[in-house]
């Protein structure tokens, strides 16, 4: 069952990727997440996914190999999402806006434990730590994202209001675990209401419906 392979659901380049790998990814993205890296062992992983140590190691050098293959996966799902919806024909605010409302969604379920970047950043904090710059490569990537998202509404206030967005982001995202999930969730959508409102070069009647089916949260097992 371990040696099992199959094509890379959505990579595009014909890759084969162990089944074994893909538990313990999963496994270690379910425990990482809801508990901590540091708290985590190689050896409850491993029984987890029902793998051995040599499985393991064959796969991941360490650990650490594994936490930032984790945060990989979180990376290249929100990347994946959000890259489809930039190069369709969705208007920048009705995607900033549905991001926003999938944040709110996120808070408010069950599990939630706060950003799983922002988590391990926390645990990981020497800057020259390979998690820590998985971290901060996706980091620049989102607020690159929504920059660029607001350069469509604004020409000479998009890197201020991507700022501004990717702060009100991460100031709900802690405080919808640390505090109350409703208040923080409609914090934030009061936010970017208003920072497109400010921003925007048109008046619409009515703000446009946010984009559905955007997923921030880690990738469910």
């Amino acid at each position: 069952m371990a040696d099992m392979t199959h094509t890379e659901a959505g990579a595009g380049t014909g890759r084969r990727v162990s089944a074994a790998r893909e538990r313990l990814l999963g496994t270690a993205g379910r425990l990482f997440y809801a508990e901590g890296i540091h708290t985590v062992g190689v050896d409850r992983l491993v029984a987890e996914s029902k793998v051995t140590n040599a499985t393991f190691y064959r796969h991941f050098r360490s650990k650490d190999d594994l936490a930032v293959a984790y945060i990989g996966s979180v990376d290249q799902a929100i990347r994946t999402q959000l890259d489809t919806l930039t190069t369709g024909d969705v208007p920048a605010d009705g995607i900033l806006r549905g991001i926003g409302a999938s944040l709110v969604e996120q808070i408010r379920s069950p599990g939630y434990r706060g950003c799983a970047f922002l988590n391990a950043a926390a645990e990981f904090p020497d800057p020259a730590h390979p998690v820590h710059r998985a971290v901060v490569q996706h980091r620049d990537w989102f607020l690159r994202t929504i920059t660029n998202l607001f350069a469509e509404i604004t020409t000479t206030q998009a890197d201020h209001a991507g700022r501004h967005f990717v702060m009100l982001r991460d100031g709900a995202m802690s405080a919808g675990y640390l505090g109350d999930p409703a208040l923080a969730g409609e914090t934030l959508l009061r936010g970017i209401d208003g920072l497109l409102r400010i921003h925007t070069t048109r008046t619409p009647s009515s703000p446009p419906a946010p984009v559905t089916d955007i997923d921030c949260s880690p990738p469910s097992t």
